[in-house]
């Protein structure tokens, strides 16, 4: 029974993760296609290399060298390179999902969603890019292009990480865009990357965010009752030692949603003014009375 729940569970992956590749990409494609194409917007990666060659070349060819063969024909030596250095397991699905972003690349029509206009072409395309981009990482899956460089430079120059090696990479590539494609477009161009990582993050760390909160109060037990009993919340009581008087302490740790924690300090400061409290960003929450 337990195999075959598994196998479904396995399958189920399986299917959803291809799925979230097909899409995530396909968003990611849409919004090059319909809006940071059309303005101009060289947001890094090989696909602003493509936009800033499909404009260099419009003279040469009828309509520029299009941008998913510049994605393909930059991306192949690199999974060349990848499968000689890190072997065919480290490829994976990723080479499939930059495949895929250069068919979507390659069928979806040139539209101009934005009509001229920066700011909205910045937003629209910042938030559809996130979105994909959060949907193909949701799967545990890259597409290849400067993540990628950054991947194997990184297995030289070991002293630099790869989020380090790949911030330098793109923002070569966004300076790019400044010569080819002016400097106001290339200013959206940094708003939409903002853009493009909330978004994602959104996307991959949940939306649900919590509050932490440490409390070091003398009155513990009073506080822990009045966030079990009149929040209906959990609580942990964690020994601790003030190293100042090297005195012996209890502190409580609870997690509550952001509109709960106004009653829960309400709660601490009528019960014990001097409490201490900390409060941090829990950014995802698993388990009774949250996600």
């Amino acid at each position: 029974m337990n195999m075959q729940i598994d196998k479904k569970r396995k399958y189920y992956d399986f299917i959803r993760s291809y799925l979230l590749i097909i899409t995530g990409t396909g968003l990611m494609a849409f919004a090059i296609k319909s809006t940071f194409d059309p303005s101009g917007l060289v947001t890094g990666g090989f696909t602003g290399i493509g936009i800033m060659l499909r404009r260099l070349t419009s003279g040469l060819v009828k309509g520029g060298i299009p941008i998913w063969l510049t994605n393909i024909v930059l991306n192949l030596p690199l999974f060349l390179a990848a499968l000689r250095l890190k072997g065919g397991r480290f490829i994976g699905r990723t080479f499939l999902a930059s495949m895929l972003l250069s068919f979507w690349l390659g069928i979806i029509p040139d539209i101009d969603m934005a009509g001229g206009d920066y700011l909205l072409a910045s937003v629209y395309g910042g938030v559809l890019t996130g979105a994909g981009i959060g949907l193909i990482l949701t799967a545990q899956v890259a597409t290849g292009g400067t993540d990628l460089i950054a991947t194997l430079l990184h297995m030289k120059f070991r002293s630099y990480s790869i989020a380090q090696l790949l911030q330098v990479i793109d923002g070569a590539i966004i300076i790019a865009g400044i010569y080819v494609c002016g400097i106001r477009a290339s200013l959206y161009a940094v708003f939409a990357v903002y853009i493009t990582t909330r978004v994602s993050d959104l996307i991959t760390e949940g939306g649900k965010f919590a509050k932490a909160v440490y409390i070091i109060s003398d009155h513990y037990k009073q506080i822990a009752d009045a966030v079990m009993n009149e929040m209906d919340r959990g609580t942990t009581r964690l020994p601790a030692v003030g190293m100042y008087r090297n005195e012996e302490r209890n502190m409580l740790f609870c997690v509550v949603s952001k509109k709960e924690l106004v009653t829960l300090k309400e709660y601490i400061k009528n019960i014990d003014a001097h409490a201490f409290v900390i409060v941090t960003d829990a950014r995802e929450v698993f388990g009774e009375g949250f996600m």
